[in-house]
């Protein structure tokens, strides 16, 4: 592993009025690895990804950017040091197809006096998006097809390849096995798994203890707004993360809780 870290927080605090949503928070990633950030509902996960993708300000902390002092000042500044974000909606356009849903914002425009009248070079935009879904081995029926007729599995594959779409050093995904089925997330959790073998630094935030610990590097446990534990998921073991993630001791945590967090 890089000696350093791609992202890097330091002692990150934030407040919602009288709520401390975040305490004195460490956190990082680096280049080719994927750091699963679990806790329960009000952990301060939440928080602290919409810091990294530039949506909070911070109250006090230093942000490090490849060892660099970062101002995470809007979504274009995360953006603009390569931080991509996929959120639980996705926000795909259900009737565009998958080049319009990847180039959306972002078309390319026809060379000469067809760009000039403002029409779009729609072979180049299909090209691209053919090479980058071949790239990160997705699956789908066509580059035309719409995405409402995609899978779930689809669907978040096509989320996270347009989150690839600038070049980004760093992805974070949020819940990204939701709702899906076991194939769609296999599909998925294989996805991730090209992204850390391409050098990027994924960031998951899930519930699913299987799904983390088939992914993941390592594991930040969040609680009441601060971090609490660190696991090398090599040599954790599940109840040991549901014990840091309940704040009850691994011989207390009975097999309904630690099916819970599965």
């Amino acid at each position: 592993m890089p000696s350093t870290a791609l992202l890097e927080l330091k002692g990150i605090s934030k407040r919602f009025g009288a709520v401390q949503a975040l305490s004195q928070v460490d956190f990082e990633t680096y280049p080719g690895e994927v750091v699963a950030l679990v806790g329960d509902n009000g952990a301060g996960k939440s928080t602290l990804i919409k810091i990294i993708s530039g949506i909070l300000p911070i109250d006090e902390g230093q942000t490090l950017f490849e060892g660099k002092p970062v101002t995470l000042d809007g979504p274009k500044s995360a953006s603009g040091l390569g931080i991509a974000t996929v959120y639980q909606d996705l926000a795909l356009c259900d009737n565009l197809d998958v080049v319009g849903n990847l180039f959306l914002g972002r078309e390319l425009k026809s060379k000469g006096l067809g760009g000039m009248l403002g029409w779009l070079d729609e072979t180049a935009m299909e090209q691209e998006a053919s090479e980058l879904l071949q790239k990160l081995a997705v699956s789908i029926p066509s580059v035309r097809t719409q995405v409402a007729a995609l899978s779930g599995g689809q669907r978040q594959s096509i989320a996270v390849a347009r989150s690839m779409m600038g070049s980004p050093k760093m992805v974070l995904l949020d819940e990204p096995t939701a709702a899906l089925g076991v194939a769609q997330t296999r599909q998925v959790l294989d996805l991730i798994r090209r992204l850390r073998e391409q050098g990027l630094g994924v960031v998951v935030i899930s519930h699913n203890l299987a799904d983390v610990f088939s992914v993941a590097d390592r594991i930040i446990v969040m609680r009441l707004g601060r971090r609490v534990a660190t696991f090398d998921v090599k040599s954790a073991k599940e109840v040991e993360v549901v014990s840091a993630i309940t704040g009850l001791r691994s011989a207390e945590v009975s097999p309904a809780v630690a099916k819970e967090a599965r």
